[in-house]
């Protein structure tokens, strides 16, 4: 495995230094660089306290960790952020859009996203045509078990 350099910037010295999770996965945890208390049906952009400078080529997907809806109640309004290379300016600060579905307060420091850099997709195109191979059934045709 190859290793990328990448420049960062943190919001202040109270940010904890972005790591893995030794050996459990290759995703990066991203915390709230702020307290933010919600109300239900409220929407926030939280600060997530880091800018980058992505290697060219690349994009950073953010989503929820899987205990953020649990621990917080909240929904990362954009289902997935994507961050593309270009986004890399002094003020082009990481946040996540949140929708509160209860009352809750997120204590600045509090593991709420993660991340991954991913290579951009190729340059593509498109034939027109028929399809004719077999087909699986349709959307949901795998089965509810």
């Amino acid at each position: 495995m190859t290793s990328q350099t990448i420049k960062i910037q943190y919001l202040d010295e109270s940010i904890p230094k972005l790591t893995y999770i030794g050996g459990k996965s290759d995703w990066i945890d991203l915390a709230a660089a702020e307290t933010v208390t919600l109300k239900a049906g409220e929407f926030k952009l939280i600060h997530l306290g880091v800018a980058m400078k992505l290697p060219e080529g690349y994009e950073a997907h953010i989503a929820p960790r899987s205990s953020t809806f649990k621990n917080f109640g909240i929904l990362q309004a954009n289902s997935v952020g994507v961050v593309d290379s270009s986004y890399c300016g002094a003020n082009d600060w990481w946040k996540m859009p949140v929708y509160a579905t209860r009352d809750v307060t997120i204590e600045k420091g509090s593991r709420i996203a993660q991340f991954r850099i991913m290579e951009i997709q190729p340059k593509i195109a498109f034939i027109e045509t028929a399809l004719e191979d077999k087909d699986r059934g349709g959307f949901g045709s795998t089965g509810i078990i």
